[in-house]
């Protein structure tokens, strides 16, 4: 496993001379639950390298929403649990998706898979996660954005227990070149 996360830092440092996209930094908090039960919150940190290169064009050339593009990135929280993933994210004009005209609001949902170590946090059952994320960031006119992004992180039930975790955090992309 001690290889996985040198290949995801390789990855993350390591980018194409022509690529553009966005590096997101993230604040949050781990493991929040809006039912009420019992849960193991701590500070979320997260950090991601999103490549603005399409891997997958699955729509019509007019409508971006179907390209599949490439991320890589790492969270840690305060009580020492990390996760290294990459995966696919997609984004759309959420005005351009919801009335067909063009707004500052941008709508990012991704899917990815990591090396899950829970320190002395929460034990997800797994070192396999898979996590999910929907975004909604608002674009600045220098294109710097701010958002809000809600994610969970699961086994999928390949581990022998899946409580699963949600993230809520607060977003800050910054396009790099």
């Amino acid at each position: 496993m001690k290889n996985i996360k040198y290949l995801i830092v390789a990855v993350l440092v390591a980018s194409n001379v022509n690529a553009t996209g966005y590096n997101v930094f993230g604040l949050g908090l781990f493991d929040v639950k809006f039912d009420g039960s019992k849960s193991q919150e701590a500070v979320d940190l997260r950090f991601e390298r999103r490549f603005d290169k399409s891997i997958l064009d699955i729509g019509p050339k007019e409508d971006n929403f179907f390209f599949l593009k490439p991320f890589a990135g790492f969270e840690i929280t305060s009580d020492s649990a990390t996760y290294f993933l990459t995966g696919i994210y997609l984004e759309d004009n959420l005005g351009k998706l919801i009335s067909d005209r063009k707004s500052n609001y941008i709508f990012t949902p991704s899917f990815g898979i990591g090396y899950y170590d829970n320190g002395s946090g929460k034990n997800l059952g797994n070192e396999i996660e898979f996590r999910t994320s929907l975004e909604i960031s608002y674009e600045f006119k220098n294109n710097n954005r701010l958002g809000l992004s809600l994610s969970h992180i699961s086994n999928a039930n390949i581990g022998d227990k899946n409580p699963g975790a949600e993230i809520i955090s607060l977003v800050y992309q910054i396009p790099f070149n």
